[in-house]
């Protein structure tokens, strides 16, 4: 680290404060933060997205989270302080720090590190120690979005839910590695952890390929734990990875199962998701039967649920967030063949708080052990802050549009809108693996396109309608494709097809039939090839040896002045 950073730094410490609160040590901390009384008689654990990040990482949340229609200005689409007022999470705490974007570079120095495996094994030990039956549910994309993970095809994260105890999870990122992969990690090396997906069928008769729900007795009461993998995977991710199996929400074969589980005498139905949120409370409010939904995959971290109500009754809907941050503790009080109240606590798994798990520790020292030295490896370093999440644009999406306009020689650059990749600290070495934090996938190709400015616009609104569009059956989560080289004005409410306009390039209106050379990454398109992603950035990064502060190239927005998703 350069002394200038290094000073930086320290100051930024000064001004945050040495502790989390005066006199309070990390034991009152931690026990302040994760006692949770007995309730009920039925627990669950749940978290989701962990990205295949074993270690404690740092990630910042989203200042431009924007909901349209009836998804305007209500959870998950709030932001900053607005969500902080709606959930009653002080300014400045460590919920603050976990739940927003806000001062993050001072909170990131004064709570330390969010996540990594062997402090979450420590936490669910605690919290089952206390409620011996609790279930713990993974919710799917754990194989995916680091290099170890990738160079193993996702077995160092099943040794890892293995370990940690995992009962049951569903599926999105896992089906990358291809259809083979998955059936013998399913049928050969999961152990006891139920691999549940109630919408995945053969292509030819529509028969099941998955276990589509689990039947479960805790304490004597029966329940059902329902899969739903992510509904859009021959979509948003290459279908010939998955050639022979459909996929969708499954609204009415959902409500069929539904009804069968209740036949059966399950008194409690939980739905294992990864739909989305706003897929999840739509879908909340057309089945009935489902008491609680935990959700998965936009990744937002909600601090309390969202009552749905439905033909059936109402339906807790949640999401817990992404990375491995958090550990949603849910305690059901199941009466009278019912539920009849709930307990529900998103617990920030802070590595600073919680002692990391030796066995757990052990096991993730030796799965990259053989990697280490690689992956350890100092490209360059960063004077401002790194991260991708947020609707438009994140600084490390920025660097990766700057590398691909360079490599390529080209005049616009499109990056995915993902929503996993670690965040790092000005100051900080930007290693090989944070590289590959942001780009590990099966289909890394860079690519250089001649496309007409028609073509280009079209694009853009094909994505934005992903985002955007009113209905959330019709959105596949993720965010607006990263642009680099151009300008363009969006408008979230408009209708497919007006949602972009202004578009130039050079300070010149992009031209509808004039040719442009376009440079992007990540083709799902069969039979695709080029340099791997990974490759451009570290080459970029390796010439620099310092990266300064991004300026984030991101549209002009209008019609969301008052909009909650925007800070």
């Amino acid at each position: 680290m350069q002394r200038r950073e290094f000073l930086r730094l320290l100051a930024l410490a000064a001004a945050a404060g040495a502790s989390l609160r005066a006199g309070q040590s990390a034991a009152q901390a931690a026990d302040e933060l994760y006692a949770a009384p007995r309730f009920g008689n039925v627990s669950l654990l749940h978290y989701t997205d962990c990205h295949a990040q074993l270690l404690p990482t740092y990630f910042r949340e989203p200042n431009v989270n924007i909901g349209v229609a009836a998804a305007a200005g209500k959870p998950p689409h709030l932001v900053g302080e607005a969500l902080l007022r709606n959930f009653g999470v002080a300014a400045g705490s460590r919920g603050a720090y976990a739940f927003t974007h806000l001062d993050f570079e001072h909170a990131a120095l004064r709570y330390g590190r969010v996540g990594g495996f062997a402090h979450l094994a420590t936490l669910v030990k605690r919290l089952r120690a206390e409620r011996p039956r609790a279930l713990l549910l993974d919710g799917g994309d754990t194989w995916q979005g680091s290099a170890v993970s990738l160079w193993t095809k996702g077995a160092d994260m099943i040794g890892a839910q293995k370990l940690l105890g995992v009962d049951l999870m569903t599926a999105h990122w896992e089906f990358t590695y291809g259809a083979e992969r998955v059936k013998r990690a399913v049928e050969e090396e999961l152990g006891s952890i139920e691999f549940l997906a109630q919408n995945v069928k053969t292509a030819d008769f529509e028969d099941p390929v998955f276990k589509p729900y689990s039947l479960r007795t805790i304490n004597g009461v029966p329940l059902a734990i329902v899969g739903q993998a992510f509904p859009y995977t021959p979509i948003a991710n290459p279908r010939h990875m998955v050639p022979d199996w459909t996929f969708g929400i499954q609204e009415v074969q959902l409500q069929k199962l539904l009804d069968e589980v209740r036949a059966t005498g399950a008194q409690l139905v939980v739905l294992l998701s990864h739909n989305g949120m706003d897929v999840d409370l739509k879908l909340a409010g057309r089945v009935r039967g489902i008491d609680l939904i935990l959700g998965g995959h936009t990744h937002d971290g909600i601090p309390a649920p969202v009552i749905v109500r439905n033909a059936g009754g109402t339906t807790l809907v949640t999401n817990s967030g992404s990375n491995g941050k958090f550990l949603a503790l849910v305690d059901l009080d199941v009466r009278g063949g019912k539920l009849s109240d709930f307990r529900y606590r998103l617990m920030p798994v802070f590595s600073e708080l919680l002692p990391a798990d030796a066995t757990m520790s052990a096991y993730i020292e030796a799965s990259r052990a053989p990697h280490a030295a690689r992956l350890g490896e100092k490209l360059a370093l960063t004077e401002g802050l790194l991260f991708r999440r947020g609707n438009f644009n994140g600084s490390f999406d920025q660097m990766i549009l700057d590398a691909l306009i360079e490599a390529k020689g080209a005049q616009i650059a499109f990056s995915p809108g993902f929503r996993w990749g670690t965040s790092i600290l000005p100051g900080q070495a930007i290693t090989l693996e944070n590289v590959m934090d942001q780009t590990a996938i099966t289909y890394p190709w860079s690519t250089l396109t001649e496309m007409r400015g028609e073509q280009i616009k079209a694009i853009l609104e094909d994505v934005c309608d992903n985002l955007f569009n009113p209905d959330p059956y019709l959105q596949q989560g993720g965010d607006m494709v990263r642009v680099g080289g151009m300008s363009y004005t969006c408008d979230p409410n408009a209708k497919i097809g007006a949602r972009i306009s202004e578009m130039r390039f050079e300070g010149k209106p992009i031209e509808a039939h004039k040719t442009y050379k376009v440079a992007g990454w990540a083709p799902v398109a069969e039979g695709a090839s080029g340099e791997p992603i990974w490759d451009v950035v570290v080459r970029y990064l390796r010439e620099r040896k310092t990266v300064p502060q991004k300026k984030l190239n991101l549209p002009r927005l209008i019609g969301v002045d008052a909009n909650p998703g925007v800070a």
